[in-house]
This record gives structure tokens, C-alpha cells and sequence, in this order.
């Protein structure tokens, strides 16, 4: 097997409304595909329902480019009704970022979702966001986050999706974080999900 070095697979998977599709649209505006201030919210958000209802119903992949490094990116449904199109998304995948909201804590599709990611053997990067809201109790939420995946304090990344602090830090540690997709070298590799 070789590895595509300049290539990630990654989802963002949390609990409903903890940040997920927020977030992609940083990354979004970061790879320069669209600038900020000129889209609207939820961009990858793109069903009736989803707009209506302000979540996400649907997973929706999306190929970043940032210099030599190419993200395909799985934003998915944080509601427990749609837990099955997770589960498909994240066989597609290499990694996830883990999406905690430092004003809630773990919450319940949290558990299901990280669960779901570690035994599908995807690498996992805890990120702890709304930590610019006046409600965060970011320690706390930290424990709250060792306890469930066991990852140290230094390994929690800290950001608010809303304003785009701390993004720009996950994005240059994101490619040492996860793995590169494995190829064959004989044929194509894809998968349908």
C-alpha cells in the first residue's frame, strides 16, 4: 500500500448544535473557497429542512484545498435521528474532529458518535468549541473530554467556531494529527457513502 502524503479524510462529528456545520464554514472560508461575510451560515446546510429547522439532516462532503494539502471534509447530523448517515460518513474517513461545546459539556450523540468513530479505528482530535461564550466552563468540559477519550489537556484544542479564533491552529496540526488514506497501487480506491 502507499499513501497519498498530501491527502486527508476527515468528519466532524458532535451532538446537535455544539458547532459542527459552523466550523466547516471556517475551514471553507480558510481554503479560500469563499470569503467571509459573503455566504450565508450553515453553508454545506443546503436542504429546506436543514435551513428551517437550523441542523444538519444530511451529511455533505466538501474537498478543501490549502496549499499542498487537500481536505475532503464530512460535516454530518448531530441529531439522534440521523445517526445511521454518521455511521455511513464515517467509514469514509481517516479521522474526526471531535466538536464539544465548552457550555454543555459531553453530551448524549457525543458518546454515540465517539464510540461510533473509535470503532471504525479513526484517529481522533478533541476540540472544545464556544470557548469565547460567557457561559464555557472549558475545564470541566476538558475532564468531561479525558474521561471519555482519555486525551490530555494539551491535546484539547480550544476555538469558537463563531469568530474563528483558535481554527487556523487546529488546521496546521490537523495533517501530523490524522493519518494519510492508504491506496492501492494496482487500481482505483473509492468508496461510495
Amino acid at each position: 500500500m502507499l499513501h497519498n502524503k498530501n491527502l486527508r479524510n476527515i468528519s466532524i462529528i458532535a451532538h446537535v448544535d455544539h458547532g459542527k456545520s459552523t466550523l466547516a464554514d471556517r475551514l471553507i472560508e480558510m481554503s479560500g473557497l469563499i470569503k467571509p461575510g459573503e455566504h450565508v451560515d450553515q453553508i454545506l446546510d443546503s436542504m429546506d429542512l436543514e435551513r428551517e429547522k437550523g441542523i444538519t439532516i444530511k451529511s455533505q462532503p466538501i474537498r478543501l484545498q490549502f496549499e499542498d494539502l487537500t481536505i475532503n471534509l464530512i460535516d454530518t447530523p448531530g441529531h439522534v435521528d440521523f445517526s445511521y448517515e454518521v455511521s455511513r460518513a464515517l467509514i469514509a474517513c481517516d479521522g474526526a474532529i471531535l466538536l464539544v461545546d465548552a457550555t454543555q459539556g459531553i453530551q448524549a450523540q457525543t458518546f454515540a458518535h465517539s464510540y461510533a468513530a473509535i470503532e471504525a479505528g479513526l484517529e481522533i482530535i478533541p476540540v472544545l468549541n464556544k470557548i469565547d461564550s460567557i457561559d464555557a466552563d472549558i475545564e470541566n468540559a476538558k475532564k468531561q473530554i479525558f474521561n471519555l477519550i482519555g486525551s490530555k489537556e494539551n491535546e484539547i484544542f480550544q476555538i469558537s467556531a463563531k469568530t474563528g479564533e483558535g481554527v487556523e491552529d487546529l488546521l496546521v496540526e490537523l495533517p501530523h494529527l490524522i493519518s494519510p488514506p492508504e491506496k492501492k497501487i494496482d487500481g482505483v480506491n473509492a468508496l461510495i457513502f
